[in-house]
């Protein structure tokens, strides 16, 4: 429906599971408002490949069903995606490009090594470990060093980068 209205561009997977992960408990308690009521009704046998086989005629459980719950949840978790989870993916992405760039213009390194350091910056508030320093990036000088955190900073504010999907 999303595509077809011209939200996201089709073959685009929409990213709605983020959201119903984060809530699997009320995930299931919806679609278990209205099956745990049918299973008592519903006569079924395990089959060989760990599937069901329905052995009577279930057509009219489902026929009229309300699925307004569902639509609900549906609806809160496109509703999060579209304006929390998108926003924010397409905001650390435009900060982690504009790092990258910031990176090239202070000390050229490989894209992998330009990644290891945000790692590093991200697990630590911001700030170059010793060990880091020390390692992974002993060729760094110390007014590099210093650069690279102030840039971290600068697209990250707090230290902290939101989580990226």
């Amino acid at each position: 429906m999303l595509a077809e209205r011209g939200f996201n561009r089709p073959g685009i997977v929409f990213p709605v599971s983020a959201a119903i992960l984060d809530r699997i408990g009320d995930y299931r308690a919806t679609l278990e408002s209205y099956s745990s009521r049918l299973l008592p009704l519903i006569q079924w046998e395990p089959t060989a490949s760990h599937n069901v086989r329905v052995l009577n005629e279930t057509v009219d459980f489902y026929r009229f069903s309300d699925a307004t719950p569902h639509a609900q949840f549906l609806y809160e978790c496109v509703e999060r995606t579209v304006e929390v989870d998108l926003p924010t993916e397409t905001g650390f992405l435009r900060s982690y490009d504009d790092f990258r760039r910031g990176i090239s213009q202070i000390v050229d390194m490989p894209e992998r090594t330009v990644s290891l350091l945000f790692q590093f910056l991200r697990q630590n508030d911001g700030i170059l470990s010793k060990r880091a320093r020390e390692l992974e990036f002993r060729k760094l000088t110390a007014p590099e060093v210093e650069r690279v955190q102030a840039l971290y900073a600068d697209h990250f504010g707090d230290g902290r980068a939101p989580n990226s999907h």
